[in-house]
């Protein structure tokens, strides 16, 4: 099977993944205690105005026909009104997206940058003082959860040190930069606004290695068991009876086929992120669509709940197709190996 046709089968895939995860999490948010009507009209209003409000919601029709007016207006772009902010969700979520993949991205990068390098590192110093400092520090990455690390960044780094700020994406005497892609790393680039971008990246730096940090510990363990399997195979020994020099050896003979597994990880820990950024934000004061998720469910605003989770899958989906045609890339094998499934 060549490489277009087995993504297309890919797409079809994940197509019915979202279809299947709309549906659930909109009958998920209908049946969660509590009454949208009344929580967003407050407690002095009378029954006659929750009753009347609930009408004007839809919340009086049959599940499976709220279910359908809201796919009919998905497909449209419309993803309903807020409960919570009263401006139609899709606005809310393109002001926070922006904010959040940056910081997801920012994250990813350290994960891939740090994680993989450590890996390699451990792999080639197996069980030496390298090894085991290397262990130990991813082992502490993964057992610590990401609002764990964000507290004691902010301790050091902010409280004690004073180096770095920890709230908001830009200091209030920054002005954000002309808006391209939301980005404002990448934004004030483009704009040719230098201390923009120093004073994005420093706002950045604590949150994302909060984020990040878990995942560099896992990342780092993935890595360095792979590679050192690869290690053991018989054409790493060939590849040193000939005199190939150990670096080259680890990059090109060793890494490539360790990154197999470990891509596939990564892509479900990339997308992950997303879902997880909640916490982080919350604790930085980050502007983005994570804590607007939060905010969501707290109110029971049942548009921005569900609109949230649908944008997470479509992200997670996504992330996974790009990962598929990477490991399809690096390993033909399974490619062919669907064809004779």
């Amino acid at each position: 099977m060549n490489l277009p046709r087995y993504l297309v089968r890919r797409l079809f895939a994940c197509l019915a993944t979202f279809v299947g995860v709309s549906i659930l999490i909109f009958g998920i948010a209908r049946v969660i205690p509590g009454d949208p009507a009344r929580i967003a009209l407050g407690p002095t209003a009378t029954d006659d105005q929750v009753r009347e409000f609930r009408i004007q919601l839809g919340l009086d029709q049959p599940l499976p026909q709220q279910y359908a007016h809201y796919v009919s207006g998905l497909l449209h772009g419309d993803l309903g009104v807020s409960l919570y902010t009263n401006a139609p969700v899709a606005r809310d979520l393109r002001a926070g997206f922006p904010a959040t993949f940056e910081l997801v991205l920012v994250a990813t990068l350290f994960m891939v940058g740090i994680g993989i390098p450590l890996g390699v590192i451990a792999a080639r110093h197996r069980d030496g003082a390298a090894d085991n400092v290397i262990r130990l520090g991813a082992l502490l990455g993964v057992v610590t959860p990401s609002f764990v690390w964000a507290v004691l960044l902010m301790l050091v780094f902010s409280d004690y040190l004073g180096w770095l700020p920890i709230d908001g994406r830009l200091s209030e005497t920054v002005s954000p930069p002309p808006s391209v892609t939301g980005l404002y790393l990448v934004d004030s680039l483009l704009a040719g606004q230098p201390h923009v971008f120093l004073n994005a990246l420093e706002h950045i730096i604590l949150p994302a290695t909060a984020l990040s940090l878990a995942s560099i510990g896992q990342t780092t363990r993935l890595t360095r068991a792979n590679v050192a399997e690869a290690y053991a195979s018989p054409y790493i020994e060939m590849a040193r009876a000939y005199g190939i020099s150990g670096r080259r050896i680890a990059s090109r003979y060793a890494l490539r086929p360790a990154l197999i597994p470990t891509l596939t990880i990564l892509g479900l820990d990339i997308a992950a992120k997303l879902g997880n950024a909640f916490l982080v934000e919350t604790v930085f004061g980050w502007p983005g669509m994570a804590q607007y998720g939060v905010q969501a469910i707290l109110h029971k605003d049942l548009n921005g709940i569900v609109g949230t989770v649908l944008v997470i899958a479509a992200f997670f989906l996504v992330i996974n197709m790009i990962v598929d045609a990477a490991v399809t890339v690096l390993d033909p094998r399974i490619r062919l190996g669907a064809q004779g499934a």
